[in-house]
């Protein structure tokens, strides 16, 4: 299976606050905002009672045939949990930023995540199934009919996520980011069956996503809208830069960086290859309690608001920093104990990129949510994925031509 874009968490971009462009250049920046987190908390605790429900369904067999459940439980449960993991990444699929883009002539606007781990642009087209509803997740759907620069591909369109696919075709359209960058010709898909993305899908607000990974990994090798942006000579720079707001306002910026949003210097890492932004990652740390396996890979994903890991090492971890896990994988620490968690440390070329325990959880209603998850992906899947919760410390830009991410404090 394809990973494209772990797709890890609930947040939403704020309407009506338009994209700026850097006087005389050829950069732009689109505002994001982050979802408050009260809204990933609640949506923890829903997956608990709902994964607690099913144990008491199975609890609910009749004693002649308890003995034969419970010899089947491992498997069961098992197989539950696995479920329940792609169930937590699709719960939390509709990842922490996003903004607006537009479609077509006249433009039609849609609200879509800004990726980097996947690379296909793709929006639900009219009549789309399982694409929200009339009172509560509604999404804008484009209307190739309407537009004057549509033109017919009709390829065929799909990815896999943790739950299912994603289905549709391809077509050709204008795609106008921040405003003023309008890419002509734009491949994309017309998405007919948005079911595998399941619940997180209808009730979020986003429309579809754009992805900002290399035209190596996207479906059908369609070159990406990024790619095309940097080809038809739209931007200063091939770079795009994220400032993640910490409760706060956030922006990404095309063609260019913001020093204003960072401190000292940018460290630029090289990509181990350019397909997702994947860096090799020396060795990841907690304090003097933890320390992972040496020499792994890493993928930088702003699609991901939490820190992922290999299964067995994030076990360790929590263990280290005082987490307990739950029946879904998800880990909670006691609140009262928030100040005797300790740093973890990311080792990267040779340089500590570290992030306080405090902000290695995530607070609200009174639930302590360690910011780490445990999957296992598949070869040649990265190890780690450094989501939002890593990108909320550190400046980061991703340079398309070098294939390089510079890393920078982010200025509190």
């Amino acid at each position: 299976m394809k990973i494209q874009g772990a797709l890890l968490l609930l947040c939403s971009f704020a309407r009506g606050v338009g994209a700026q462009q850097e006087e005389g250049t050829k950069s732009f920046k689109v505002p994001l905002h982050k979802r408050p987190d009260s809204e990933l908390i609640a949506a923890h605790l829903k997956r608990e009672r709902d994964a607690l429900l099913l144990l008491n369904r199975l609890g609910e067999n009749s004693a002649e045939e308890e003995d034969r459940q419970l010899r089947g439980i491992s498997l069961k449960q098992q197989h539950s949990l696995q479920k329940g993991e792609s169930e937590s990444i699709k719960d939390y699929a509709n990842a922490q930023y996003y903004g607006s883009i537009t479609l077509g002539t006249p433009p039609q606007s849609f609200e879509v995540i800004f990726d980097t781990g996947s690379s296909n642009l793709w929006v639900p087209k009219v009549g789309c199934t399982h694409c929200g509803n009339p009172i509560f997740g509604r999404k804008h759907k484009y209307d190739h009919a309407a537009s004057s620069s549509y033109k017919e591909d009709n390829g065929d369109f799909e990815i896999m996520y943790g739950s299912g696919s994603v289905r549709g075709f391809f077509s050709l359209d204008s795609v106008t980011l921040a405003d003023d960058i309008t890419i002509s010709g734009q491949r994309f898909a017309e998405v007919q069956d948005a079911g595998g993305l399941g619940f997180a899908y209808a009730l979020g607000k986003f429309d579809g996503i754009l992805g900002l990974g290399f035209t190596s990994i996207s479906i059908d090798k369609t070159p990406t809208v990024f790619e095309n942006a940097i080809n038809q000579n739209l931007l200063d720079q091939p770079i795009f830069s994220f400032y993640l707001g910490d409760n706060g306002p956030g922006e990404l910026t095309f063609g260019a960086y913001d020093p204003d949003k960072f401190t000292g210097d940018l460290t630029y890492v090289k990509l181990q290859s350019a397909t997702y932004w994947q860096i090799a990652l020396d060795q990841a740390t907690a304090g003097s309690s933890y320390s992972s396996a040496t020499n792994m890979t890493a993928i930088v994903d702003s699609g991901t608001s939490l820190i992922a890991g290999p299964k067995a090492e994030i076990t360790k971890l929590a263990a280290a920093v005082g987490a307990k896990p739950n029946i879904m994988g998800e880990y909670t620490i006691d609140c009262k104990t928030l100040d005797q968690v300790p740093d973890i440390t990311f080792k990267i070329a040779g340089k500590d990129y570290s992030i306080k325990g405090k902000d290695a959880v995530i607070q609200a209603q009174g639930t302590c949510l360690f910011a780490f998850m445990g999957i296992d992906f598949p070869p040649p899947g990265p190890q780690w994925i450094l989501g939002d919760v890593f990108m909320r410390q550190y400046y980061t830009v991703f340079n398309y031509v070098d294939q390089t991410i510079g890393f920078a404090d982010v200025k509190k």
